[in-house]
């Protein structure tokens, strides 16, 4: 098999690749708090070959050699954490994040993180007459305490933008909890999972999780407005231009390897 073919086999097995990545962005463009993938590429293998010294000739501008490379690969795929729009639901558990913070939720019985706050009660088998505070997938959400939310069923439910949760009942308002906000020391550090959820791995550990504390200055960094839901960051126009740049380098690809075949059967099929 000569350079030719295996640089477009790789670059073809390379755009498919870039062809999924935008696929799934695509395919979430409605998730609320769905945060877009990247791919990065580079090339395989790229060196300069020399040319045969009959080349070097009296006059020569340029250096005697060509590039050699075998296509390109992907190097790695990263989560795009810019800000999604805020639509605005008027449910007082529909919670959006603005800033760089995360929810807490548990599931599988480990902690997950999550920019998805779409919440809901559900009847809390813990406590009767109580409702526990859940995601859209039925998993717990966790307060600074890492502890689950229980709000009685018989109270009205407001959040204020530091993630108390308050319940308005007969006998007057009371504070049901707070909500656990976290911050990451690097945001490579987030792995996704099935169900808009990230776990901690790429080199970071639980330790390298940070709550959001009141700053010094009274400014927060990270807020929660009530009524609302963050979009995903993905941009409709965007992924179409990147995914019809993918299909014509495909294309012109596919026609390299082609041509490169077509090239070999006739070496082949010569005869001296």
């Amino acid at each position: 098999m000569n350079n030719s073919m295996i640089s477009a086999m790789v670059s073809l097995n390379t755009l498919q690749q870039r062809l999924d990545v935008i696929a799934d962005n695509l395919a979430n463009q409605n998730t609320v708090g769905y945060k877009k993938k990247e791919a990065s590429f580079e090339d395989v293998l790229t060196q300069v070959q020399r040319h045969h010294q009959d080349f070097s000739r009296p006059g020569r501008a340029t250096p005697p050699g060509f590039t050699l490379g075998y296509g390109m690969k992907l190097s790695s795929i990263t989560q795009s954490m810019e800000q999604g729009q805020l639509l605005e639901t008027g449910y007082p558990l529909d919670l959006a994040i603005q800033g760089n913070a995360m929810f807490v939720v548990r599931s599988g019985g480990e902690l997950r993180y999550t920019r998805d706050g779409s919440f809901n009660l559900v009847p809390d088998p813990t406590a009767d007459g109580n409702l526990l505070l859940v995601d859209a997938k039925g998993n717990p959400v966790l307060n600074t305490n890492n502890a689950t939310i229980s709000i009685p069923d018989n109270g009205k439910v407001a959040v204020d933008e530091e993630g108390r949760i308050l319940v308005e009942t007969a006998a007057g308002r009371t504070e049901a909890g707070q909500l656990r906000l976290v911050e990451l020391q690097r945001q490579d550090g987030l792995v996704p999972m099935e169900d808009n959820l990230y776990m901690i791995g790429n080199g970071l550990a639980e330790g390298d999780v940070f709550d959001l504390a009141p700053p010094a200055d009274g400014m927060r960094r990270s807020t929660v407005s009530s009524g609302f839901l963050e979009q995903s960051n993905v941009n409709m126009a965007d992924e179409m231009t990147r995914m019809m740049e993918v299909q014509r380098a495909y294309q012109l690809t596919a026609r390299a390897l082609s041509s490169s075949d077509t090239m070999m059967n006739l070496a082949n099929t010569m005869r001296g």
